[in-house]
């Protein structure tokens, strides 16, 4: 039974093409966020969708805005705001968080 779900599971990644999307909306998402014009905003980089915007300062209390938007996201190694979409996200669900972001980080 799991192997038959493992299965169906790589036939939806591949008949998708949901790696290729990933790849195109993580450049997207990238490019979006560097508009963000903030000196606390250090590095952004990613894979896919993957994606870790580096501060200056402590990342936490960002993140706890970001929730109190309605956006789930971790801080990593105190200073990473690390974003890790769903693979099937849509672009109008990342504009949507793309704002939120803009709006607390900004």
């Amino acid at each position: 039974m799991a192997c038959a779900v493992s299965i169906a599971s790589l036939d939806v990644l591949i008949d998708e093409k949901l790696a290729d999307r990933s790849l195109e909306l993580g450049e997207y998402f990238i490019s979006k966020l560097r508009e963000i014009d903030n000196s606390i905003i250090k590095d952004i980089r990613g894979r896919g969708l993957f994606i870790g915007v580096e501060l200056t300062e402590p990342a936490r209390k960002y993140c706890e805005e970001l929730k109190e938007e309605g956006l789930l996201c971790k801080e990593t190694h105190d200073t990473v705001i690390r974003f890790a979409p769903p693979l099937v996200i849509s672009q109008e669900e990342l504009d949507w968080a793309i704002e939120r972001i803009k709006k607390v980080l900004s």
